[in-house]
């Protein structure tokens, strides 16, 4: 997996990506900031992730966020904020008692 995602990572202009139940992803690659023009990221049912979401606010093309299917994750980073083109998020799946930080009120067209 590791090999696939260090070629991914060269993809400055991608999209879209897509690794929905992706099995073996603990993390994001650390140039996830590299990908500017990304517009839609689903990562529904990667069980394994434990990592925190914090690199995500350098998405600031992402228009759909798909975390569908993480009973094991703690929360969104407060940082969600600077998400201001983010359209569509789908937390469906989440286990009950996890808390949406204050700053998704600051996301207008979610």
């Amino acid at each position: 997996m590791k090999e696939y995602l260090t070629f991914v990572d060269k993809l400055t202009a991608l999209q879209s990506l897509n690794l929905l139940e992706c099995l073996q992803l603990k993390e994001l690659p650390t140039s996830i900031d590299n990908f500017i023009a990304l517009q839609s990221l689903d990562l529904s049912g990667c069980s394994e992730f434990k990592e925190s979401l914090t690199s995500i606010d350098k998405l600031t093309a992402l228009q759909s966020l798909d975390l569908s299917g993480w009973s094991e994750f703690k929360e969104l980073p407060t940082s969600i904020d600077k998400l201001t083109t983010l359209q569509s998020l789908d937390l469906s799946g989440w286990s009950q008692g996890k808390e949406l930080p204050t700053s998704i009120d600051k996301l207008t067209t979610l």
